[in-house]
C-alpha cells in the first residue's frame, strides 16, 4: 500500500483538517479473467491499464484527493474496482457482500483501510449488495435492484442507516450490471441517468438529466466537490456537465470498460478527520 497526500489547505490553528481520502488498487494483471455480465470478453492491453489507471489516480490527486494505493491482488481479478467492497457515508462505513461469490476475497483489503476512517457495518449472508448499485443523493439511498444485490441487501443496509437518519429506496433496473452503470448524482442532487436501463418511476421526485443516446454507459460519473470526472469516451456527456457550469473532467477509461468498469468503480472517494481513536461496533 503506498499513500500520496493531495493539495494542503491552511485550517484555524487546533482544528483537525478535513481529508478527502480516495482508495484505489493497482489492477492485477488477471484483470481480464474477473468477472462480466452485459459486455464481451475482448483482450484487455494491460500496459494501457496500467497507464489509465495512473492517469486516473492522478486525476483524483489533482481534485485534492490523499491517494491510499493498494497493492494488486492477482487472485482477485476483480479487485481493481474497490467500490463494489463498501459504501462510505459521513457516520459510518457499511461493508458490502458482493452478489458474485468470486469477489468475496476483496472485502479484506479494504476493510482494513477503512477501519483507520470509519465505523464499520457489515451486510451479511444471505443478504448481498454490491457498492456499485448505491447511489446517495443527500439522505435518499438509491439501491439497484441488480442480479448482485438482493431485497436482504437493500434492507440489512436500511437497518443500518435508519439511526442516521437515511431513507432506502430501491430502484428497478435491466441491461446493465449496476445502478451506477445508469444513474449517479450530480453536485446539487440533480441524477445524471441512462433512461433505458433504468424504472424512472422509482426516481419519482428527482431532477434528472438524460445522457446522450449514443453514450450509454455516461451516466457513471464521480462528483468530488464541484468537479465531475466522466470517461474519455463520452466526450458529448463531459462537454453536456460543462454546459450545467461543473468543472468537467475526463480520464480514460476504455481498458476498464472491457472489464465492466466505470469512472465510479476505481476508487472510494471520502472525507475525514484524523482520529487517535475509533472505536468499532461489536460484531
Amino acid at each position: 500500500m503506498s499513500l500520496t497526500e493531495g493539495p494542503s489547505t491552511g485550517v484555524a490553528a487546533g482544528i483537525p483538517p478535513i481529508r478527502r481520502v480516495a482508495i484505489t488498487q493497482v489492477p492485477p494483471a488477471s484483470l481480464e479473467q474477473g468477472e462480466r455480465s452485459y459486455v464481451g470478453r475482448d483482450p484487455i492491453d494491460m500496459a494501457n491499464a496500467r497507464a489509465q489507471h495512473a492517469a486516473y489516480s492522478d486525476l483524483l490527486h489533482q481534485l485534492g484527493c490523499d491517494l491510499v494505493v493498494l497493492n494488486a491482488n492477482q487472485g482477485c481479478p476483480d479487485g481493481v474496482f474497490v467500490e463494489d467492497m463498501a459504501i462510505v457515508f459521513d457516520e459510518i462505513a457499511v461493508m458490502a457482500m458482493p452478489g458474485a461469490p468470486s469477489r468475496r476475497a476483496e472485502i479484506a483489503g479494504v476493510e482494513q483501510e477503512l477501519v483507520n476512517h470509519r465505523r464499520l457495518a457489515h451486510i451479511a449472508l444471505p443478504a448481498t449488495l454490491d457498492g456499485g448499485d448505491v447511489t446517495v443523493v443527500g439522505r435518499v439511498v438509491l439501491v439497484g435492484k441488480s442480479a448482485r444485490t438482493n431485497a436482504e441487501g437493500a434492507a440489512a443496509l436500511a437497518e443500518i442507516l435508519k439511526p442516521y437518519g437515511y431513507v432506502v429506496r430501491r430502484v428497478g433496473m435491466r441491461n446493465c450490471l449496476h445502478l451506477k452503470s445508469a444513474c449517479t448524482a450530480l453536485p446539487g442532487g440533480r441524477l445524471l441517468v441512462n433512461p433505458a436501463w433504468l424504472e424512472l418511476q422509482d426516481l419519482a421526485g428527482f431532477d434528472i438529466v438524460e445522457v446522450p443516446r449514443d453514450e450509454p454507459f455516461a451516466a457513471d460519473i464521480l462528483t468530488i466537490g464541484r468537479s465531475v470526472v466522466s470517461a474519455e469516451e463520452h466526450p458529448k456527456t463531459a462537454a453536456l456537465i460543462a454546459s450545467m457550469g461543473f468543472d468537467s473532467r475526463t480520464t480514460p477509461l476504455s481498458e476498464f470498460a472491457k472489464a465492466e468498469g466505470g469512472v465510479t468503480c476505481m476508487s472510494l472517494v471520502f472525507e475525514t478527520r484524523p482520529q487517535p481513536d475509533l472505536p468499532q461496533p461489536a460484531a
